[in-house]
């Protein structure tokens, strides 16, 4: 299983961060209780952290009006013996 961090932007107004904080809360009690939020900060921005088997698994629980836009990023630790040789550790 991996690690991902689900990032849902919405637009900078009240309606768009009500109707944003709505939609979360009506996905589930996961998305509602791992749900970061920028908004008091100025970035619209919704981040949830998953551990699910690929990009397409995060992409399909989603809420579908931020499924197309969201931006999924798997996520890494590396142990220090890693760092010996970085290059194997990326996709260029």
């Amino acid at each position: 299983m991996a690690r991902f961090l689900i990032e849902l932007e919405h637009d900078a107004t009240p309606k768009a961060c009500k109707q944003a904080y709505e939609i979360i809360l009506s996905s589930g009690s996961h998305f509602l209780t791992h749900a970061e939020w920028g908004c008091e900060d100025n970035e619209h921005y919704c981040w949830i952290m998953v551990d699910l088997d690929s990009k397409d698994e995060v992409r399909s629980i989603i809420p579908p009006l931020f499924r197309d836009d969201a931006r999924i990023v798997e996520l890494k630790q590396y142990k220090l013996e890693d760092f010996k040789n970085p290059a194997k550790n990326h996709n260029y």
